[in-house]
Order: structure tokens, then C-alpha cells, then sequence
């Protein structure tokens, strides 16, 4: 069972933790439990309840009011918000007490509806990508455990798999031809599968040959598919040793490829281009890049 401080339900939530304090003190909103130093701390419950709380506060409904509802009242009110609110804020919110819960039907629920109102891609950039870096955030303070990151990960990865094989397969010569992949010890693919999903849906010829990819295999791969484009993130690896040393490795072993690289440690270690190694330093310079013409 999780332990959460109330800096832990301001970061999840929203809320200030002295506008949580008032809502204990005059709404009865919470009541949480204390140590024997009598510091404040909450339990999964809790966190789930306030979450809730804060979607209906910040979409216009009193704490008075809320006060005097049930749970069920408020999970549905909740409920309902999500799916007819599109603001920026709320799905965010929404999509976080998803996680929280680890409710596979609730978050279903959202995405789906966002993918009716605004298409797949809009919904992942506008919806999802601003999920996964407040995701970031949340675990880099410790306020979501991995078991949580995980399932809501899987349920990103499903729906990007779905999206990716509806795209018709394009046929042509004229395609630009992509190889995707993730070096060694990398692990985070949602980017990449996002990355096939646009590249595929632009009318572009996509192979993704996986995770934990070695330069061997990756030259064993291009002598096969010879590819026009390679594109890999760098986010995990190479934190204690120059990025810039692979690219200049694949930049010399690919000389008749155009090789594009896009990730934390690319961008972090201001990696140099080489003629035939292009940075994307953000999802826009990526768009950007598949709006060029071939």
C-alpha cells in the first residue's frame, strides 16, 4: 500500500496543500492520518478520492457542494465531465486518476472519446504526449510507483499498435523507406511507435525492427531493407558516456543513409549533426520533418 504527503497530492492533483489543509478543516473533505510526529499522510484511497475531488473543483462545482456528495455521486459527475469536457486540464486530470486507479475501462473510456471528437494523432498530441510528460514529472518525484507507469504505458502501446495497423500498407517505388529501431539497453518505445504511426500514416514505408537493437544486427538489418531514413531515441542509454560517439560510429557505418536522431540524451548532451546525422531536438522538429517533401 502506498504512503503519500500532501506535497505528494499537490503534485497529483493540483490542489495547493494549503487549499487541501482548508478542505480537511472545513468541508471534512479528508481526514488523514498522522504520524507519531504528527505529520500528515495519505493512503491510495485517499489520493483517488481527492483526485476526483479536484476534477469537479476545477470544472466549477463548489467544495460545499462536493462536500455533500457521495463517492459514487462523485465518480460519476466525473465520469460524465470527462467525456463531453475537452479542455486541456481535465483530460489530463482524468487520464491521471486512470492511472491511479489502474482502471483500464475509465481510461479507455476518455481516449476513445477523444479519438471520436479529434482524430488519433490530435488526441496523442494534444492528450497523450501532455499525459506522458506530466508522467515524467510524477516519477521522477516519486509521487507513482512503477507498477502504475507500467500498466498505463501497456494501454498507450496497445492503442498506438492498433492505429499503426490500420494504416494501410502504401505501395510504390517512389516511398521514402524507414527503419526504425531502439539501441541497446533502451526500453521506452512509445515515441518510436508513435514516430511509425506518423511516418506510416504520411503515405511512408515503415520497418521497425525492435528493442535492444546492436550496431551489428542494425547493419544487418540496412543490408537487407536498405533503407533511405534510420530513426532511433536516445533517452535511457549513454547517461555516462558520450552520445555523440555512437552517432559518429553510425554516421561512418551508414554513409549513404540519412540518419535521424530524437531523445533526452541527444538533446541533453547537445549533440553536433554530421552531414548525414540529423537532430530532432522535439516532437515539433519532427513534424516538421515528415512535412518535407521527399
Amino acid at each position: 500500500m502506498a504512503v503519500y504527503s500532501i506535497k505528494d497530492l499537490e503534485k497529483l492533483s493540483g490542489i495547493k496543500a494549503h487549499t487541501l489543509r482548508i478542505w480537511e478543516q472545513r468541508y471534512g473533505i479528508i481526514n488523514p492520518r498522522r504520524t507519531k510526529t504528527n505529520i500528515r499522510y495519505y493512503l491510495d484511497e485517499d489520493l483517488k478520492f481527492i483526485l476526483n475531488v479536484a476534477l469537479l473543483n476545477k470544472n466549477g462545482i463548489k467544495i460545499s457542494k462536493i462536500s455533500k456528495m457521495s463517492k459514487y455521486e462523485i465518480a460519476e459527475k466525473v465520469a460524465a465531465i470527462s467525456e463531453i469536457n475537452f479542455e486541456y486540464g481535465t483530460q489530463l486530470d482524468a487520464l491521471t486518476i486512470s492511472m491511479i486507479e489502474m482502471d483500464e475501462f475509465k481510461f479507455d473510456r476518455i481516449i476513445s472519446t477523444n479519438i471520436q471528437q479529434l482524430g488519433f494523432e490530435k488526441t496523442m498530441l494534444d492528450v497523450v504526449y501532455p499525459f506522458l510528460d506530466k508522467l515524467s514529472l510524477l516519477w521522477l518525484t516519486g509521487s507513482i510507483n512503477p507498477v502504475q507507469e507500467n500498466f498505463i504505458s501497456f494501454l498507450i502501446r496497445q492503442k498506438l499498435i492498433v492505429a499503426i495497423d490500420q494504416e494501410p500498407l502504401p505501395t510504390g517505388k517512389s516511398l521514402r523507406k524507414f527503419l526504425l529501431y531502439l539501441p541497446e539497453g533502451e526500453r521506452q518505445e512509445l515515441t518510436l511507435l508513435f514516430m511509425h504511426y506518423l511516418l506510416k500514416a504520411r503515405g511512408n514505408h515503415v520497418i521497425y525492427i525492435g528493442q535492444d537493437i546492436s550496431v551489428s544486427d542494425l547493419s544487418d538489418a540496412c543490408n537487407i531493407i536498405k533503407p533511405d531514413y534510420v530513426f532511433t531515441m536516445i533517452t535511457e542509454t549513454f547517461s555516462q558516456e558520450p552520445v555523440q560517439n555512437y552517432i559518429d560510429n553510425l554516421s561512418k557505418s551508414f554513409p549513404d543513409t540519412k540518419l535521424l536522431f530524437s531523445g533526452y540524451q541527444v538533446v541533453a548532451q547537445n549533440v553536433e549533426e554530421r552531414e548525414n546525422a540529423m537532430i530532432l531536438k522535439s516532437l515539433k522538429d519532427t513534424l516538421d520533418f515528415l512535412e518535407q517533401p521527399n
